[in-house]
């Protein structure tokens, strides 16, 4: 929780895309590039899973230009359509026939109404033409013809409807699938009009079943195809409705699709539970076991099923020229029980359509597919709680990624964006492989691209910011990993001066004086190079900050600007290692000749200021105060004790994991209070019996040495220094013994030791 507090702002930053995007699927504020989007993501899904294999059970019977060449332009005289229905229904024997095709105008070629009009005015009277055009009169009227080869056969006729400001019918529309009160009043369940254009009345007398060519179910900005009508309400008014009944009339598909299955029922269901008004989810088409249930949309709407490419060579359905079939190049019983749809693919008759497939796709094909889908029960559907899916993955996915992308680094978070997106398509795949449902994806992959986008801008341009002008202050003091920890939260790191406990400590190399006289000044820097950059590596290695390098002294302290529990620690770790490594340089410098050297480190830990000090010309993070002064004193000390390093009390007592011996009670230059030192001997899991009684007999020697009982006093450190003559310890305090032996005792002696000098 803190870590995301802590990125509130980048957070929220995330969410604006979130919410964009969840205003688009709510309908609040519809965003027209997104829903491009979405068609674009359903046109290349629809593309992808279109089955490409042939349906021998629906032919194609086609008005093309080659049709057309041979028995003259559109539109054929219907005797010719007479012919080429009585081929299909009768020589054929095709199980239904479906006409994309309106016969709204009579048909006059045959000069019938010329002759009447010569019957009823010059030629009244003449017995012989009138007795030779009662006998002519069925031959010649070809509208008649055509009705008869309809009649009684499983044809549907198409027509189509209108909606204009002056509502206008012609032709006669057959009766309406559902009655106006078949779905309640109050609410819009289908596309709507108030004028249609249907086919002449005798045509539909002889062909009750007919059907609307309307494809196009609302405007789409693009203007393509994808989905049709099954249903369409239509409201007769007394002035153009011509006889025509209010109702609900099926598309041209439906009806074909009826009569080659034989459903004589459709049967709407309202969703249950719903406010009023109920949304329409599907169509019953048919009863008992052969019924099938339509999932539509709320206008009564299905997405085409295309099968593959359009037109003759798609290869989704066979297409027979319509010429071929009325010259009776076809073997008799060819097309017996297939589903013939007649329609026109010649440019010049404006069948053409754009649709997902294809920008000049066949008309009666769309009409094919939505008959082949109904067939095989393959409809696609946009289900009427697709929003609800659509807010519910766009908050999950938000969710994740603004938490995931806040606290994750570049690459983890561009996987995590990947994964996420990677996820709502495999949902949404899914869900239309399995359900055959088309889910909204747009608007949730363009809150993921947006959210990555904007959040790893955030974190480059505002946090990044922050986070490269903290490394620049502090990546010359401070280790490399302590860096990376300050950047996981820059925010509680500044240059600003405080005041906290720390531990301080300085290095010096002896011998140097004698060193830089016997070496070159290349070698000499060589050789400081060698010894600083190993220092400066256990430094860094003990999460030190390096504070500067003074000739031949450098200069560090623990627990800041990272804070830590351990900083004392920590710090006599690093002592220890650094006098190590000096000694075993020492012992290669040896080997080569030189003089030897070695080191002095003194640690105090207290109190101090740390942050950016200086001038307005150089400045420096670095840590000022009488602890650090101390610390300096205490480096001195090392060599006038014998020892490598010298501790205070503060820094032994939290540092528990050595050993240590104490070395004196001092007062330093420039201080009146009492300093107890200590040196660390070894690690706490080495320490052996002898180096315990030692320790306990040094103990006793500095109780006695303080009380100033010199014959107790020299008792206790002769066996020490019989067992460690080397020690200079010892024989400083020997001779301490000695000088104090000529002297009498000092009253209230608290048995420190001054030190006048640095």
């Amino acid at each position: 929780m803190t870590r995301l507090r802590r990125h509130r702002a980048r957070i929220a930053v995330t969410l604006l895309p979130v919410l964009l995007a969840l205003l688009h699927a709510t309908g609040v504020w519809r965003l027209p590039l997104v829903e491009r989007l979405d068609h674009f993501i359903y046109d290349a899904r629809l593309r992808a899973a279109m089955p490409g294999t042939l349906d021998p059970r629906i032919v194609i019977v086609d008005i093309d230009d080659v049709s057309l060449q041979q028995w003259g332009q559109w539109p054929w005289s219907r005797d010719k359509l007479a012919k080429l229905a009585t081929e299909l229904t009768t020589r054929q024997q095709a199980a239904v026939i479906g006409f994309d095709v309106v016969f709204a105008e009579p048909d006059h070629s045959a000069g019938l109404e010329t002759l009447q009009q010569l019957a009823r005015g010059p030629l009244r009277g003449n017995a012989g033409f009138e007795t030779e055009l009662q006998r002519l009169a069925p031959e010649l009227d070809r509208d008649a013809a055509f009705a008869r080869a309809l009649a009684g056969q499983p044809v549907a006729l198409g027509y189509y409807f209108t909606r204009t400001e002056a509502p206008r019918a012609k032709g006669q529309l057959p009766a309406p699938l559902l009655a106006p009160d078949a779905l309640p009043p109050n609410g819009t369940y289908a596309t709507q009009w108030n004028g249609y254009g249907a086919n002449l009345e005798a045509l539909a007398a002889a062909a009750p079943r007919a059907g609307f060519i309307n494809s196009v179910i609302d405007a789409n900005d693009d203007g393509v195809i994808r989905a049709t009508p099954l249903l369409a309400r239509y409201d007769a008014l007394d002035k153009a409705s011509d006889g025509a009944a209010s109702g609900y009339y099926e598309s041209l598909s439906l009806a074909v699709y009826r009569l080659a299955s034989g459903a004589d029922s459709v049967r709407p269901v309202l969703a249950q539970g719903a406010k009023p008004p109920p949304p329409l989810e599907a169509l019953v088409v048919g009863r008992g076991a052969g019924r099938i249930v339509v999932p539509v949309d709320s206008q009564a709407g299905v997405l085409v099923p295309f099968r593959g490419n359009g037109g003759p060579d798609g290869g989704s359905f066979r297409y027979i020229p319509a010429g071929d079939v009325l010259a009776g190049r076809l073997a008799p019983a060819e097309l017996r029980g297939k589903i013939v749809m007649v329609g026109a693919t010649a440019p010049g008759l404006q069948d053409l359509r754009a649709t997902p497939v294809s920008a000049t796709y066949p008309g009666i094909e769309v009409h094919a597919n939505v008959v082949s889908g109904l067939l095989d029960g393959r409809m696609l559907t946009v289900p009427d709680y697709a929003p609800g899916y659509d807010v519910a993955m766009l908050v999950m996915a938000g969710a994740v990624l603004a938490t995931g992308l806040s606290l994750l680094s570049a690459p983890p978070a561009a996987l995590l964006a990947i994964a996420t997106a990677a996820v709502l398509v495999g949902l949404n795949a899914w869900l239309h492989a399995q359900a055959r449902l088309v889910m909204p994806l747009a608007a949730a992959l363009m809150m993921v691209s947006l959210a990555f986008g904007i959040n790893m801008s955030w974190g480059y341009f505002v946090e990044e910011r922050g986070r490269r002008g903290l490394a620049r202050l502090f990546g010359t003091y401070v280790p490399p990993q302590l860096v990376d920890e300050m950047l996981e939260r820059p925010h509680l790191y500044s240059m600003r001066a405080e005041s906290k406990e720390l531990t301080v400590m300085f290095c010096d190399m002896r011998g140097f004086t004698r060193l830089s006289e016997q070496m070159a000044p290349v070698e000499l820097q060589a050789f400081l190079n060698e010894v600083f950059s190993r220092l400066t590596e256990i430094i860094s290695q003990r999460r030190g900050t390096i504070d500067k390098y003074m000739g031949d002294c450098v200069m560090a302290f623990w627990g800041a600007p990272v804070g830590m529990p351990d900083h004392a620690a920590l710090a006599v770790q690093a002592a220890v290692e650094m006098a190590a490594a000096v000694r075993e340089i020492n012992q290669a410098h040896l080997a080569r000749g030189l003089p030897g050297i070695s080191v002095g480190i003194g640690l105090n830990t207290g109190v101090m200021s740390v942050g950016d000090m200086g001038s307005a010309v150089r400045r420096s993070y670095t840590v000022v105060g009488d602890a650090v002064n101390l610390a300096a004193r205490l480096e001195g000390l090392s060599g006038h004790y014998g020892v490598e390093i010298v501790a205070n009390r503060s820094t032994q007592q939290s540092a528990l994991a050595y050993i240590w011996q104490e070395l004196d009670q001092v007062r330093v230059k420039g201080k009146e209070q009492v300093v107890t030192i200590f040196t660390p001997l070894a690690a706490a899991e080495q320490q052996t019996v002898a180096l315990r009684e030692e320790l306990e007999a040094w103990g006793a020697f500095l109780l006695a040495y303080r009380a100033q009982d010199l014959v107790a006093a020299k008792a206790a450190l002769a066996p020490l220094v019989a067992r460690s003559a080397k020690k200079f310890l010892y024989r400083l305090y020997t001779e301490r013994l000695a000088s104090m032996a000529l002297q009498p005792k000092i009253r209230n002696w608290d048995g420190a030791t001054r030190f006048e000098t640095k």
